[in-house]
């Protein structure tokens, strides 16, 4: 098996369909499915069951995978290595972040990059899925939560602390929630995240058991965004408060784990020239905020 066919092969797996594999390999649907059934036949073998959910490994698919695996962590590796020397300021650098770090940092950050080094061009993915550096998915990431992975270098470039915050108007209408009460009688804007992996729901250590949560948003950004529409009360980085011009409640608390950024990249890629041009310029986007 060479390894445009173990593409085929990992993009059927991770998709378990000829249509989402050919959105990965931008290729057409067509084309999947004659490279997979041309696989099959080299190798004599069934690699996949075609079930109405798609499709599935057989007992001789799962063999297979395991050591296409080996062969894709042995090609990523060896691409890291080669850019790793790299020392031509030009290419493209993949980043991934999520959307508010995104519009207050990395936008600012790669305006800056372009003015400097106008040969180097960014793919910025702003999400709150966390792609694989280690799988080339991503160049940099800018997280809030630092990786276990030994192969990825970790740097924290922020640590500010999270604060409960609502609009002017909604205060003007409501007024402030009376710390004690667990928010009774106040409207909630939470990050929909937290709400599945808490027990004990809490906004700057209150309960908020009493409060009315109105909306339940996937991101950070449209956490903010719905706090400064008015909907209600919420919990953001204060940097973010500030920036925005809401208004601080309760501003002698604090949540109990500060928001944290770290800045990762992997081992191989970190000496790659226009990876370092694009580390140093969102560095220094964080450090003016931090000033």
């Amino acid at each position: 098996m060479n390894w445009d066919d173990a593409r085929v092969f990992l993009a059927v797996c991770r998709a378990s369909t000829l249509r989402g594999a050919a959105r990965v390999l931008n290729v057409d649907q067509a084309t999947v499915g004659r490279r997979l059934s041309a696989l099959e036949k080299s190798l004599g073998a069934t690699l996949f069951l075609r079930t109405s959910d798609g499709y599935a490994l057989t007992a001789v698919g799962e063999a297979a995978l395991r050591n296409v695996e080996k062969m894709e962590h042995s090609a990523l590796e060896l691409e890291r290595q080669i850019q790793g020397l790299d020392d031509r300021l030009t290419g493209s650098v993949r980043v991934s972040t999520t959307d508010s770090l995104a519009i207050d940092f990395l936008i600012p950050a790669m305006a800056r990059l372009h003015e400097l080094h106008p040969q180097v061009q960014v793919q910025l993915d702003a999400s709150t899925q966390i792609l694989s550096l280690a799988k080339r998915e991503a160049d940099i990431a800018v997280r809030n939560t630092r990786p276990d992975n030994p192969d990825l270098i970790a740097r924290r470039i922020a640590r500010w602390p999270v604060g409960l915050f609502a609009a002017q108007a909604y205060v003007d209408s409501n007024g402030a929630p009376e710390p004690g009460t667990a928010f009774e009688g106040h409207d909630l804007v939470v990050y929909q995240p937290y709400l599945a992996n808490k027990k004990d729901l809490t906004l700057v250590s209150e309960p908020m058991n009493r409060g009315r949560i109105v909306a339940s948003l996937s991101s950070s950004l449209l956490v903010r965004r719905s706090i400064a529409a008015g909907l209600g009360v919420g919990e953001i980085p204060v940097y973010m408060g500030e920036r925005d011009g809401l208004v601080r409640v309760w501003p002698e608390r604090t949540r109990p784990e500060p928001y944290e950024v770290w800045l990762v990249t992997h081992a191989d890629l970190r000496h790659t020239a226009r990876v370092r041009a694009v580390i140093e310029q969102i560095v220094e986007a964080f450090a003016l905020e931090n000033e």
